[in-house]
């Protein structure tokens, strides 16, 4: 039998590359320390999906790399190697392993992980990039929409509402850069955002709605930590947005066509 092209590594390798962009960008900024820190992340991660696949039989993704970049990414600065080790094997197990891996997860094991860096460590400070990078994010989205592996309703909503809410004077411009690397590498991730049309407008939609809350009413918030609450909020929240779609949808199909 002849597997199909799009498998679950296929999406994995897809993701990879509507992502180098911004890997390249942020690595050609950040030098030795950068690269020090997407090592560590991907030498844990890499150790934990071994740790699973002997005890369960559960083969690794290449997933995995795109969890590493994004949490050396936006991780707090100046955490110790413990406390990095800490946070990543939490949020790597708890946020994905224990669900069957990547693909089955409820939540991006990267926004876990950072989360839970956040709160265990909350005097350690959110990261900062530089404009290059921030804009890097544009074209990762733009390869990711092209390959159909970052739902287009998601990051269409997310960016016009975030930008009439930038306009209107209800979202501080300054953290549009931190909201939009966010939105490329945890809210738009295939699998844990919503899955139907009308919840993946809503999901963009309602990150931008909570960034423009954090903004206003966050005193002392990083942009990089508002981000990271916002997505991972409207991560949970992705299940009741496609419930409500279906429940609409539902309700059409009954007025049209009488009782199913």
């Amino acid at each position: 039998m002849i597997r199909g092209l799009w498998t679950r590594e296929t999406v994995a390798l897809m993701l990879l590359a509507a992502y180098l962009p911004l890997a390249v960008f942020w690595l050609g900024h950040g030098g030795g320390a950068a690269a020090l820190r997407l090592a560590l992340a991907v030498l844990v991660i890499a150790g934990w999906n071994l740790v699973f696949m002997l005890a369960r039989a559960q083969p690794p993704s290449a997933a995995a790399l795109v969890t590493a970049l994004a949490v050396a990414m936006l991780a707090p600065e100046g955490l110790s190697v413990v406390q990095m080790v800490l946070g990543i094997s939490f949020g790597t197990v708890m946020g994905e392993l224990v669900f069957g891996g990547w693909g089955r997860n409820v939540v991006n094991p990267a926004t876990v992980t950072l989360s839970f860096l956040g709160f265990g460590f909350p005097g350690a400070p959110w990261p900062d990039f530089v404009d290059p990078v921030a804009w890097a994010a544009i074209p990762a989205a733009l390869i990711g929409l092209a390959s159909g592996t970052l739902p287009g309703a998601l990051l269409v909503s997310a960016a016009l509402a975030g930008g009439g809410l930038a306009w209107a004077g209800l979202l501080d411009p300054d953290v549009l850069p931190a909201a939009g690397i966010v939105l490329v590498l945890l809210v738009a991730d295939p699998v844990t955002s919503a899955a139907t049309t009308l919840g993946r407008w809503l999901n963009g939609a309602l990150y931008a709605g909570l960034m423009a809350l954090f903004a206003t009413g966050w005193a002392g918030a990083a942009p990089v930590q508002m981000a990271v609450a916002a997505a991972l909020l409207a991560a949970l929240a992705a299940p009741l947005l496609d419930e409500t779609a279906l429940t609409i949808w539902f309700a059409r199909r009954r007025r049209r066509h009488g009782r199913l």
